[in-house]
């Protein structure tokens, strides 16, 4: 028997290996730009926090401000492709999730912008699996991880008391932003160490 009713999970590190080098790497093919310049110009300056916070607030602001910053033409379909590409589903960790969305309401929290959120269905159809309407990328709720706001706004958006909820993230910084708005939190670090956590709280993850 548990106490818990919701449980919020992170994607990138967690859900998802996550290669910034082969994003890298596949802009610098497409554009002719070294990496180096890239990852200054694109996520060297404020932007990418911004947009993790809502500014810009839409996909298509997202996409436009990438390729700016970019300097190449970019337009969703590779930028999502290239996503994808830097991705590799954990499919024990998402079983584990899986088997969980059975048992308590699960929710995907990243931060991210609005351009990730309608890229989704192309770079990690598994969240839409599982989580389906609860997917959500921090730009919705106008805050970012570790801000306990966001933590907060997530649980009253479905109704779930803060401290009736679970959390999982790889980023010491996050766990403390949601120990302070009340969840129970758990630094990702291995399937073994989720598990044990999970079977702690009350649940059957396998």
């Amino acid at each position: 028997m548990t106490s818990f009713t919701f449980a919020v999970f992170d994607m990138d590190e967690v859900l998802y290996d996550y290669e910034h080098p082969v994003r890298l790497q596949l802009l610098e093919d497409l554009t002719g730009r070294t990496q180096a310049e890239i990852h200054e110009a694109v996520w060297g300056g404020p932007h990418e926090n911004l947009a993790e916070m809502g500014q810009p607030d839409s996909a298509e602001g997202c996409l436009a401000q990438f390729a700016d910053l970019l300097g190449y033409p970019i337009d969703f379909d590779t930028w999502a492709d290239i996503r994808r590409q830097m991705m590799r589903p954990r499919l024990d960790v998402l079983d584990m999730v899986r088997r969980l969305a059975e048992q308590t309401d699960v929710a995907l929290l990243t931060n991210n912008g609005m351009l990730l959120k309608e890229a989704l269905p192309v770079c990690a159809p598994e969240v839409l699996e599982i989580f389906g309407g609860k997917s959500h990328v921090s730009a919705e709720f106008q805050a970012r991880k570790p801000d306990p706001g966001v933590f907060l706004r997530i649980c009253a958006r479905y109704g779930h008391d803060p401290m009736r909820t679970l959390f999982v993230d790889d980023r010491e910084e996050n766990i403390e932003g949601a120990q302070t708005a009340g969840l129970t939190a758990h630094l990702y670090r291995s399937p073994t160490g989720l598990e044990t956590f999970l079977r702690e709280c009350g649940f059957s993850p396998k």
